[in-house]
């Protein structure tokens, strides 16, 4: 299994389960790992054979500015199962981070893997 990443894809989201915290907009920041099989688009050379990272990434930003989770295992979730269904990976590890929510911490947030490494 190859492994198609994108880091640091920060995003500006309503994410929080206090008052304030759904009033405004705080940055969330999602590290993805996609298994994937590159071989066939390393032989072609070609954007059809792969998992194009581009279209994964603003298909996310555009779910993740939309939504309005409370909380990040939430998006998590929700997030994991776009880019399994909507794109066909069969395993993919998810580190998403809420800088600034707690003071003294750089960030805060989950890592989920969720399918099989085939």
């Amino acid at each position: 299994m190859d492994i198609v990443y994108i880091r640091e894809l920060n995003i500006e989201t309503v994410i929080g389960i206090f008052d304030w915290e759904r009033n405004i907009k705080q940055t969330v920041s999602l590290d993805l790992e996609m298994g994937t099989d590159i071989s066939k688009a390393a032989a072609t050379d070609h954007i059809d054979d792969t998992l194009d990272y581009k279209a994964v990434s603003k298909r996310l930003i555009a779910f993740v500015e939309a939504s309005e989770f409370q909380l990040v295992e939430t998006m998590a979730e929700r997030i994991t199962e776009i880019v399994r269904n909507e794109f066909q990976v069969p395993w993919v590890k998810l580190r998403l981070s809420k800088p600034g929510a707690i003071r003294g911490s750089k960030d805060v947030g989950v890592i989920i893997e969720r399918g099989e490494k085939v």
